[in-house]
């Protein structure tokens, strides 16, 4: 049985009351969860208490997912709104950029181009300087290597609003680059490496 097979029928029996298969649910998605989660927010006791709420949330609508074979993407859904929910509400939001319309302009660069390994290996350190919009997009994309389609669906956004958050978040990872550029040499061979 595939895992995905597998994971549906824990769904299935969850929904059904079985307690045993919430668990082994619940055990499935903790890590990567607190991961996704941690990488958004940057806190450990802050990723720990939204990782309580997300497991909460999960216990108490698991019986209306429709779809079990999509309880991940579901599971990463309700992550990302209580992850966006704590950190609007502890004012974090001081990078974002709150006009859709410029996010929208910005152009949408094509998924199909492979990306630097560099830049994925420096992602977590460069990534808490990205606001949290396009940070989930990043993280969800490149460290949970999710297709831009999956990616918009579990954010509840758009296709194209995935897109632009993405082109914008690798616009703010070059700055950051850039900056870094000025202080050490070494940024600037890591540089020339993403850029190649």
């Amino acid at each position: 049985m595939t895992a995905l097979k597998q994971e549906t029928w824990r769904v299935l029996r969850a929904q059904s009351g079985d307690q045993e298969a919430l668990d082994e649910l619940l055990e499935a998605v903790q890590e990567p969860l607190y991961r996704y989660i941690f990488r958004l927010v940057g806190e450990r006791t802050l990723a720990e208490d939204i990782l309580q709420e997300v497991f909460i949330r999960i216990y108490r609508k698991l019986r209306w997912l429709r779809e079990p074979e999509l309880f991940r993407p579901w599971a990463y859904r309700i992550a990302s709104r209580e992850a966006f929910k704590h950190l609007k509400r502890e004012r974090r939001w001081r990078e974002e950029v709150r006009d859709e319309a410029t996010l929208e302009a910005i152009p949408a660069q094509s998924t199909e181009k492979s990306y630097a390994p560099e830049l994925i290996e420096h992602l977590p350190s460069l990534i808490e300087r990205v606001s949290p919009a396009s940070r989930a997009v990043l993280i969800l994309h490149y460290l949970h290597e999710m297709p831009l389609a999956e990616v918009a669906a579990v954010l509840g956004i758009a296709l194209g609003t995935a897109k632009s958050r993405l082109a914008y978040g690798l616009q703010s990872l070059r700055s950051v680059i850039r900056e870094q550029e000025d202080g050490s040499g070494s940024a600037k061979d890591e540089r020339q490496k993403i850029r190649s």
